[in-house]
Formats: structure tokens, C-alpha cells, sequence
């Protein structure tokens, strides 16, 4: 079982920056992936960023050149650092992470945390 937490979310203007948080627990050597998800009202849930256990990294198309996805495998944790804020970067976002066991493929989901950007 893997167990996610995320960080960091709030209120921020047009144009700041905000850094993410998502600690992972439990069977974290069997992940092969892991990622941030955004959800905005009434929005069907989106890619953000991407990382593989390989380092490979994978970015939506809206987010390219602004976000960055990080890992730190000694703290288990995984980050991402979000610069030149736009109002439509307003969503819930969600720490994902796939594992396999036995040949079987599991997804993990964070709770979720807010980011509102403003004026």
C-alpha cells in the first residue's frame, strides 16, 4: 500500500510562485511513477508532470516552461515548483503514483490540495 500527502497549496497573484508537496509512505520501492493531476470546477482532470523511477520527466502542454517536477528518493517526497502563475492554473491539484505488484498495475491518489491564483 502507498499512502500520499500533499503540501503547499494557496493563494497566490497572477505572475508568483508556489512549491508543492507530496510525501509518500509505505511500499514506495515498487513505484515506477509518479505525478501531479489538476482538477478545476466543472474541468476533467489533467496531466501536470510526470516523473519515472528512470528520472524521465513529462509535462502537459499548458505547464511547459513554467512548471518543474522534482523528486528527493531519500526523503520519499515529491515536488513541484510552479513559477509565472496564471489564473487558469487554478485547480485542485493531486500527487498521483503508480506501482506494480505481481504484475498488476496500481494507481495512488494524494488527497488533494488547493491553489487559487488571483489578481
Amino acid at each position: 500500500q502507498v499512502r500520499l500527502v500533499e503540501f503547499g497549496g494557496g493563494l497566490v497573484q497572477t505572475g508568483g510562485s508556489l512549491r508543492l508537496s507530496c510525501a509518500a509512505s509505505g511500499s514506495t520501492s515498487s513505484i515506477y511513477t509518479m505525478g501531479w493531476y489538476r482538477q478545476a470546477p466543472e474541468k476533467q482532470r489533467e496531466l501536470v508532470a510526470t516523473v519515472s523511477n528512470r528520472g524521465i520527466t513529462n509535462y502537459g502542454d499548458s505547464v511547459k516552461g513554467r512548471f518543474t517536477i522534482s523528486q528527493d528518493n531519500a526523503k520519499n517526497t515529491l515536488y513541484l515548483q510552479m513559477n509565472s502563475l496564471k489564473s487558469e492554473d487554478t485547480a485542485v491539484y493531486y500527487c498521483y503514483a503508480g506501482r506494480i505488484y505481481f504484475g498488476d498495475r496500481y494507481d495512488y491518489w494524494g488527497q488533494g490540495t488547493q491553489v487559487t491564483v488571483s489578481s
